[in-house]
């Protein structure tokens, strides 16, 4: 009996062995609900795409990656509820977060819990070169900044005026101190700065009506895209003449559709070529209009390259090697547009392009 036993215990590990292999948990956090959601939507989509095709072409060694979203609500109590959920579910990567205040909640604890985190879109300089688990698809606020300021000075603003919103003041702010220290450094001043705290009783025409007091010569919104359409909309109102213009915060599809004619004009930055034409990024559009049905924005292009660092580093990880090892080992990654690169602190450059937005479009400028 015992002699009959044995061989039926080895099919039985066996059959075991010959199951499905357990999926690695990866992560994903970002505004999902509330006025800016737009964001965190687009990236959301962007990843489970890059995930879906990952799982496609094999996974890791034929282990699927099973993708566990966290919406962080742009609210710090939600933000650190989804932050512990991901690290109670050992998530082995986490995409997110995609706002600098957000960052300021979930970053700390998933650091605590070891997890490895790739944020597509956060620029303040508070998570530049710091030696942590934190990498960085965009460039920082001061880049950003430099650039916009040589722009606005070549087109003729010399005194802009500034409004910014308080609800995301780790983005915000670190934007506005980078660009008044790089327009006095250009021997120029702002005209106002006027902060705001965002919400659904806030009266932007009293915001707009404090920064034509200190007579600018062109207005800019370092504020999310629905915000800055109603600045828009009661600036064409106040001063329809005055330039207007605003971060890279707002360069969403949103924009367009919700300030329509009052955003003709509007000067924004994009960090991807919305014009290429590569087999790459042809694919990939293609790609994401069959999956959503609709056409991808720059959250969406940046959160698909920061999954593909992620599963990359997944994939090439070694036995008892860190993920974020094994990313800081994998790189230059080819993204859509652009190689990634990262510095030993998980930073990284990316190119821009200036946009003006005209007959519904962002037109990049040449």
């Amino acid at each position: 009996m015992r002699k009959a036993l044995f061989p039926l215990l080895a099919l039985v590990g066996l059959l075991a062995g010959c199951g499905p292999k357990p999926p690695i948990q990866m992560g994903f956090i970002g505004g999902l609900t509330g006025p800016n959601s737009d964001n965190g939507q687009s990236g959301l989509n962007g990843v489970i795409l890059a995930v879906e095709q990952f799982n496609r072409a094999g996974g890791v060694d034929g282990r699927m990656v099973e993708l566990i979203s966290r919406d962080d609500g742009q609210n710090k109590e939600t933000a650190t509820r989804s932050a512990e959920e991901l690290a109670q579910a050992r998530a082995e990567a986490v995409i997110g977060p995609f706002t600098s205040s957000m960052a300021e909640v979930i970053v700390p604890i998933l650091g605590q819990a070891g997890t490895f985190e790739v944020s597509p879109t956060i620029t303040s300089m508070d998570f530049y070169g710091k030696d942590d688990n934190l990498f960085r698809i965009n460039r920082t606020t001061r880049d950003n900044v430099r650039d916009y300021a040589r722009v606005l000075s070549w087109r003729g603003q010399k005194r802009v005026a500034v409004a910014y919103d308080l609800r995301n003041r780790n983005f915000t702010e670190s934007w506005l101190n980078e660009f008044r220290a790089t327009v006095q450094g250009q021997g120029e001043q702002l005209a106002a700065e006027v902060p705001y705290e965002s919400g659904p009783d806030t009266d932007f025409a009293q915001v707009v009506r404090r920064m034509l007091a200190g007579k600018p010569d062109g207005l800019f919104f370092i504020s999310g895209a629905l915000d800055v359409a109603r600045l828009a909309q009661a600036a064409r109102k106040q001063a329809p003449r005055l330039p207007i213009g605003a971060s890279e915060w707002a360069a969403t599809e949103q924009l367009i559709e919700l300030g329509g004619e009052v955003v003709e004009g509007l000067l924004i930055v994009q960090n991807y070529n919305q014009d290429d034409d590569s087999e790459t990024f042809r694919n990939f559009t293609e790609a994401y209009y069959k999956r959503f049905q609709r056409n991808p924005g720059y959250s969406s292009v940046s959160a698909y390259d920061a999954a593909t660092v992620a599963l990359t580093a997944l994939k090439n990880r070694r036995r008892d090697e860190s993920v974020k090892a094994a990313a800081l080992r994998s790189g230059p990654y080819h993204g859509l547009q652009q190689e990634i690169v990262f510095d030993a602190n998980g930073d990284t450059q990316r190119k821009v392009f200036f946009t003006e937005i005209r007959g519904g479009r962002y037109v990049r400028l040449k």
